[in-house]
């Protein structure tokens, strides 16, 4: 069975892992642990947690009975003394971290009770923060925070507030074992880039032999990526040291201006100017209800003929 890592956070990675968890292969989600929003930040800052949030998006994603799950994770209290704004899976993943005695046991204990299709691993068990430099030259901490500041100014560069920060060894097996290494969707540089900031991740990444995909967002993001087109989002992704053998990005055009009228579809540009140009694989992949969007089951399709048609390197 072929042995697939996907890397990133937020709602693209569980997206991704909803469309392929049926599939015949061996999935390892890599995710992020920089978010700091809502009930998440509340957690870590009253009990020295790492961030639950992306974690129990994953876990419902890859769980069969992913509808109820979801909806009971996903619920957040909305009265009562130190409960209003808290996720009912956020305190569910703090609970089973007491119980268990540290953060990676308890997320394997809730994946084996859930009986999970698949590996969820933190990027790395340490608290870490992330920190931008935008085009004014203000710094900004802090993930949530980040995005927003966004709004107005241009990030330039992300790093986190442990440089020497180390990753979780079980990361670094798993890409090393890797077949196929699936990089985003998700918010570039709050989910996506966030991981290979752990420099044994990159080093890991750069050394494999997997074939390495990056799935592109079908829109652009407001705070983060506005106006970016297919190669900014690649150029950006390799100024930090990731190159790709294959890109799959969406084809299909949608209304400018959807959702909140800040948003916009990521323009496939040409890729001539690319050194080390990957494969592009253009294909419809816009959710026709939600069109700024990946649709799970046009997504998992393209996912599993890329995987199909392309062997791991020797």
């Amino acid at each position: 069975m072929k042995k697939i890592v996907v890397i990133g956070g937020g709602t693209g990675l569980s997206t991704l892992l909803r469309s392929i968890r049926d599939y015949p292969i061996e999935i390892t989600a890599i995710v992020t642990m920089v978010d700091d929003g809502k009930s998440t930040g509340q957690l870590r800052r009253e009990f020295d947690i790492l961030p639950p949030g992306d974690i129990r998006k994953c876990i419902a994603a890859l769980s069969d009975n992913e509808d109820l799950l979801l909806e009971l994770f996903q619920y957040r209290f909305n009265k009562g003394m130190g409960l209003k704004g808290h996720s009912l899976g956020n305190l569910f993943i703090s609970a089973a971290q007491d119980i268990c005695g540290d953060f990676e046991s308890a997320i394997e204990g809730i994946c084996g009770t859930l009986s999970i299709r698949g590996r969820i691993l933190p990027s790395t068990l340490e608290q870490v923060h992330l920190h931008a430099i935008f085009d004014n030259k203000k710094v900004i901490r802090g993930e949530s925070k980040i995005t927003k500041y966004g709004y107005s100014h241009r990030i330039e560069k992300v790093y986190l507030s442990k440089k020497k920060a180390l990753a979780n060894k079980k990361t670094l097996e798993a890409i090393d074992e890797a077949d196929y290494i699936f990089v985003g969707p998700g918010s570039l540089y709050t989910s996506v880039i966030t991981n290979f900031l752990l420099t044994s991740i990159l080093t890991h990444y750069q050394k494999s032999k997997a074939v390495k995909i990056y799935i592109c967002n079908v829109s652009t993001e407001r705070g983060e990526t506005d106006k970016f087109t297919l190669c900014e989002h690649i150029d950006t992704l390799k100024k930090y040291g990731l190159n790709f053998d294959i890109v799959l990005a969406n084809s299909k055009k949608f209304r400018k201006g959807c959702g909140d009228g800040f948003v916009n579809p990521v323009i496939i540009d040409q890729m001539e100017n690319i050194k080390h140009q990957p494969v592009l694989v253009a294909k419809d992949l816009i959710n026709p209800r939600i069109p700024l969007y990946h649709d799970i089951d046009k997504i998992g399709k393209e996912v599993w003929s890329i995987i199909l048609k392309n062997k791991k390197r020797k």
